[in-house]
């Protein structure tokens, strides 16, 4: 099983965000106390038995907000149940992370970080609604290094209305400053309910940029295995799109198991009142059949030739004649993520 543990409070909301997130105010220790009648509950549910926690991953929000005290008397309860040498990946932001807390997290048994650093550009730092500068982005790469982490994530936002060949270059002239294991680029999506909703021309919808860009981050060592994901592989992302079960406890959390999507509450003070209920939504063979199609075309894991009915696969094999998708073994590879949504699209309808 893999677990995700969201924290929702932010510093200040972020004006592409359309992730749950609040003002941290006084609401630290009844969110925990929530938090951990979540988990306790979600493990019983389940029937986990110990060492059967392969993954977990705590986002939010800003994780890096909170103590590292917040977070010990959670793991101290799930010390018994995770697997020896897994994955534990907590987000971070570089204002919010200094090297006293780097060092205090990595003891508790994190062993891989993710900064939202989103750009190296001011203006674009400034446009984007983040509170860090460059200065301070270097400052935590080097401070995590410092505490021992080998496993560092740097997420990117490329496709703003400021992305031109100059800006992307730039962008790459910085990241190939730092050594890390991971880059995650994500192209910009104008969402509802944010401060950039219906400016539909703060995106540039560019794909001749956004190719430069994706081989720019390739060429500095980075391999692509998902449409925003380069590098050592997150084995807990891997999980969501393998289809494999996961737990997904606190505020706006989902988790999935076999055939059921699990959603918590979306109101802090509901959550907090109710942390252990659970909104269900029950999937049918044709919904996962769509999901697998949809993930497995968007990563390095492929399609699965057993998953699809007749026309379906014969669309698939018309996709590999045309030099669109690979196959090998049984399963159909997508040789170009940038077109994932065009394929998926096409082979499911």
């Amino acid at each position: 099983m893999h677990l995700y543990i969201h924290i929702p409070f932010c510093e200040s909301k972020c004006f592409y965000c359309s992730f749950t997130s609040l003002k941290k105010k006084d609401f630290e220790k009844d969110y925990l106390n929530a938090l951990m009648q979540d988990i306790k509950y979600q493990l019983d549910f389940f029937k986990l038995d110990k060492n059967s926690i392969k993954t977990i991953f705590i986002g939010g929000g800003t994780p890096s907000l909170m103590s590292v005290n917040f977070y010990e008397k959670i793991f101290i309860f799930l010390q018994s149940y995770l697997q020896k040498n897994n994955e534990i990946s907590i987000e971070a932001n570089p204002n919010s992370s200094n090297f006293s807390w780097l060092k205090e997290i990595k003891n508790l048994g994190f062993n891989r970080i993710s900064f939202g650093v989103q750009s190296f550009h001011e203006k674009k730092l400034q446009f984007l609604g983040r509170i860090h500068d460059q200065k301070s982005i270097f400052t935590s790469i080097e401070n995590a290094k410092k505490a021992g982490f080998n496993n560092i994530n740097l997420d990117l936002i490329y496709d703003t209305k400021l992305d031109d060949s100059k800006m992307l270059d730039y962008e790459i002239s910085k990241l190939a400053l730092i050594d890390i294991s991971h880059v995650s680029a994500y192209n910009l999506t104008i969402e509802e309910k944010t401060r950039f909703a219906k400016k539909n021309h703060y995106k540039k919808n560019a794909p001749r940029l956004a190719k430069h860009f994706i081989k720019a981050i390739e060429n500095l060592g980075y391999k692509q295995y998902e449409i925003s994901n380069f590098g050592q592989i997150c084995k807990h992302n891997l999980a969501y799109w393998q289809g494999k079960d996961y737990i997904g406890c606190g505020l706006s959390a989902v988790g999935f198991s076999k055939n059921q999507r699990f959603y918590t509450k979306k109101n802090l003070k509901d959550y907090i009142a109710n942390p252990c209920f659970r909104e269900v939504e029950n999937l049918n063979s044709k919904d996962l059949c769509l999901e697998h199609i949809f993930l497995g075309l968007r990563s390095i894991i492929g399609v699965d030739e057993t998953k699809l009915d007749p026309l379906e696969k014969e669309k698939a094999i018309f996709l590999s004649k045309k030099g669109k998708l690979v196959y090998k073994n049984g399963i159909f590879y997508n040789t170009n993520y940038l077109l994932s949504d065009e394929l998926a699209l096409y082979i499911s309808t």
